[in-house]
């Protein structure tokens, strides 16, 4: 039991330190929460009244029916590596930070499963069965860092989501918290549950508004027979844009289509892994194939064939792991790299037809040069996922305004030709507002009711994926 003696806080802090076991279980001093009070959306913070570390489902459910008694504002968070403000405490939340639930309890290669708790780390998953020939495959950017937990909340993507999926097809079943500290089990022992509503996938993006998830049952694959990885540079980021929508529509589904531009490139080569991108072309792809050994140079050889008729400068494969893997470690600290030729920077998350991808872009550049803030473009071009990441300097008044605005309007554009204002960051609080770029009052009003009866006292994560009632806004689609 951890043991408080406060004399300026409230008799909350020394009540739910009681639930939990350990030391250092409990943080309240504002020194301490300051590591607390964002995510990686940097640009709103919060201090929340306690951040508490409880090390089993049944402490987050006392700590959540403390709560819930007591009408305290409460959310979950795992590694803090959300982009949208999905884990930022706006209401003074108590943060249930699940850190400490990092245990993998379960590999069962029989079954192709894997059970986790929700601290457990992305990648670690992979790292803890790749020797028995098989892996986890999301693998969104901050696989290093981010917690499978937090995959759950937010429905993360990645690299290899083109052919693979995003984390909803990798999940058999949680073990879910509830708003009144209730547990319950969906999809028990990874099998998904009895036919009627889909539980798994109404709880998998939710981002933390519907309950908190304390155990993942995940999918795990056989590692391919065999991959290969192409690299291939274009003058023209029209060409390079075309090529996409080309592979794709030549018959291939690569595992990874992934996309930088030339301001892009210029951060990436500037930080911790540089390859050696030519300087003056527009578009690099990197472009990643895997299956069984007899159709790999099959499928390559028709990629090059597409990329040599959309005039491509060059294009080479990977000579062995060891390049692959500088490949890919390029591309996937490509959004840290940003720090490397900006002072600060927003990263946006919309999704488009891939048929839409000059368009798109070309109406970004626009968006950047109406704003006077140069725009990144580091994205998974297979699947139509931008990442437009708006290059700001917060410390020259008016700047972080433009760089929201300039984020909106790229937002915007995704949803004028039928795209979405997320992929894989969720909404958050950076987004909510853009909602109604794709969705009517009507429709926001029925998911607003759906979240109602998982949280009718709306103390979890309040605040957060719905824009505020009754707010006038240009809206997309028409009523049918």
């Amino acid at each position: 039991m951890v043991q408080i003696n406060l004399k300026t806080k409230d008799i909350h802090i020394s009540n739910l330190a009681k639930l939990v076991s350990g030391p250092n279980a409990i943080l309240y001093k504002d020194e301490d929460l300051l590591a607390y009070d964002c995510d990686g959306f940097t640009i709103k913070r919060h201090l929340p009244r306690a951040v508490i570390f409880p090390k089993d489902t049944h402490e987050v459910s006392q700590i959540v029916k403390y709560c819930a008694k007591h009408n305290l504002p409460f959310l979950a968070r795992g590694a803090g590596t959300g982009l949208s403000g999905g884990a930022i405490p706006l209401n003074n939340e108590v943060i249930i930070s699940l850190v400490r639930m990092k245990r993998l309890l379960e590999i069962d290669l029989e079954n192709r499963r894997a059970v986790v708790e929700p601290g457990f780390v992305n990648l670690k998953l992979t790292n803890s069965i790749s020797d028995k020939g098989y892996y986890y495959a999301p693998d969104p950017s901050s696989q290093y860092a981010c917690t499978i937990g937090g995959n759950v909340a937010e429905n993360a993507g990645g690299a290899h989501c083109l052919k693979y999926g995003v984390t909803t097809n990798h999940i058999l079943g949680l073990e879910v918290v509830l708003p009144n500290g209730d547990i319950i089990e969906i999809g028990k022992n990874g099998i998904p549950d009895a036919p009627g509503y889909d539980l798994l996938g109404l709880l998998t993006g939710s981002e933390g508004t519907l309950g908190i998830v304390t155990k993942i049952t995940v999918r795990i694959l056989k590692n391919p027979e065999a991959k290969q990885t192409v690299l291939a540079y274009f003058d023209k980021i029209d060409d390079g844009s075309k090529a996409v929508s080309d592979i794709i529509s030549s018959g291939i589904v690569p595992a990874a289509l992934e996309m930088m531009d030339k301001t892009a490139i210029e951060g990436v080569e500037a930080a911790a892994f540089p390859v050696g991108h030519p300087k003056d072309i527009e578009a690099v792809l990197l472009i990643e194939v895997d299956g069984i050994t007899a159709g790999i140079n099959d499928q390559i050889n028709l990629i090059l064939d597409v990329c040599q008729k959309r005039n491509v400068r060059e294009v080479k494969a990977a000579r062995d792991e060891a390049e692959r893997g500088r490949w890919w470690a390029n591309r996937k600290t490509g959004f840290g790299a940003m720090g490397a030729i900006s002072p600060d920077y927003l990263v946006q998350d919309g999704v488009i037809p891939r048929s839409k991808l000059p368009e798109v872009l070309a109406k970004i550049n626009q968006i950047s040069e109406e704003n006077g803030l140069r725009i990144a473009n580091i994205f998974h071009a297979g699947d139509g996922n931008l990442h437009p990441l708006v290059l700001f300097d917060s410390r020259i008044p008016g700047e972080t305004e433009k760089a929201i605005q300039a984020g909106s309007e790229c937002l915007k554009a995704c949803a004028d030709v039928g795209g979405s204002i997320t992929g894989e960051h969720g909404v958050g609080i950076e987004k909510k507002e853009e909602m109604r770029f794709v969705f009517h009052d009507h429709e926001i009003q029925a998911q607003t009711d759906i979240r109602d009866v998982f949280n009718p006292d709306y103390l979890l994560n309040a605040g957060k994926l719905f824009p505020a009632p009754g707010r006038c806004a240009e809206v997309k689609r028409e009523l049918k």
